[in-house]
């Protein structure tokens, strides 16, 4: 691997820093590779912008900053080829946020939200906490890859049916979807008047070169109209705690519908994650093309390692930082608890809707990650005794 400007390989301490993820296990030696932050310090370009405006003293109430919009509407039309206009853009605390007031914003309650298992966890509890139904197919999986049911989705409509929720690139099977693919959703949706949100917040983390993220907005006008994307930097420059996310929506409708449920209940985007978010689409290129050449250095270690592992089985991550794995024939009561044990913290598949799967977040120094990798191979070895 080329030498970059950038260091990823030296840890860098998180104790004592209120890490939601470094926490979770108190004083155990555990090394956590479950929530999905990076142990990564984020690009210099933004660590030196949020000084600059620290430096200033005053942290009154903010709008998002011209320089902002222009940036973020540039970022995708050089990264997508995708021509977003500035009214379109809905600004949200965080992308969680706006999945739950997707659920809300769209058919009345009790309406039933279509999405497909296994999926991040606030797919499944967002159309609840808005008093709607959430309506789960499995997807399939077929020769390494894995695909939306198309068949399972048509059934599963009802004409109670108004949302469906989607999540691409997908977390946690790590699927960059094909314009086919997406363009089988839109068509789906359109048949059947469904709004369509698309979670894509892990867009900037392609790891593999011969795939392309597309925003599914960008099919074509009639897909567009029923579109709300979910984006945020956070993910892809390790931003979580600024609170930095936004919807985009072409159709006034969909937006209006948008703000309404947001009204009263939704807090304004922080000073910080603007801030951040700018530095970020105007100024972390070179730092995001340096990670993603050492991720793929971490999933590939992730990938050949685990597959010597008897009992466990693991796909191909196409993106993210996420490795999904199948610890079923593991024959451990819980494989969550297995390797904790050993000394590894992983992600519970049953969150996902996905009992005896783990997810596991490669997005940390190598050495730390041989170590966990090589935790988890000693307690097969012993298991299998």
């Amino acid at each position: 691997m080329a030498k970059t400007l950038f260091d990823f390989d030296t840890p860098i301490d998180r104790s004592g820093t209120a890490s939601v993820k470094w926490d979770k296990y108190g004083n155990r030696d555990i090394i956590p590779m479950w929530v999905a932050d990076m142990d990564f310090a984020c690009a210099p370009a933004i660590v030196d912008a949020l000084h600059r405006r620290i430096d200033h003293g005053i942290f009154g109430y903010s709008n998002p900053p011209a320089g902002l919009v222009d940036a973020t509407i540039a970022h995708l039309q050089s990264e997508y080829e995708w021509k977003v206009e500035p009214d379109w853009i809905v600004w949200l605390p965080g992308l969680v946020v706006g999945l739950n007031v997707v659920c809300r914003a769209f058919g009345r309650e009790g309406a039933d939200v279509l999405t497909a298992v296994p999926i991040y966890p606030p797919f499944l509890s967002a159309p609840v906490n808005g008093a709607r139904s959430t309506v789960r197919m499995q997807m399939i999986e077929s020769n390494g890859i894995w695909r939306w049911d198309m068949a399972a989705l048509e059934r599963a409509i009802t004409p109670s049916s108004r949302l469906l929720l989607l999540c691409n690139p997908h977390n946690p099977v790590g699927r960059v979807f094909t314009r086919e693919e997406l363009q089988e959703v839109a068509d789906v949706c359109a048949r059947h008047n469904l709004v369509l949100c698309s979670d894509e917040i892990h867009n900037g983390l392609i790891l593999d070169a011969d795939k392309r993220h597309i925003p599914v907005a960008s099919l074509g006008e009639d897909i567009a109209q029923r579109t709300v994307t979910l984006m945020s930097a956070s993910k892809t420059f390790n931003l979580p705690a600024l609170g930095c996310a936004y919807a985009i929506a072409s159709n006034p409708d969909v937006r209006s519908k948008l703000k309404k449920a947001m009204a009263g209940i939704v807090h304004h985007v922080g000073l910080m994650g603007y801030i951040a978010t700018e530095a970020a689409y105007r100024d972390g290129k070179e730092w995001q093309v340096a990670l993603l050449e050492y991720l793929r250095g971490n999933r590939d270690l992730v990938e050949r390692e685990v597959s010597k592992m008897n009992g466990l089985h693991i796909w191909h991550a196409e993106a993210t930082y996420l490795s999904w794995i199948d610890a079923r024939a593991l024959h451990a009561d819980d494989p969550v608890k297995f390797f904790s044990d050993a000394g590894v913290g992983l992600y519970d598949g049953a969150l996902f809707g996905a009992p005896g799967f783990l997810r596991l977040n490669f997005a940390c120094p190598r050495p730390l990650l041989e170590k966990a990798l090589e935790r988890m191979s000693r307690a097969i070895e012993a298991l299998r005794r």
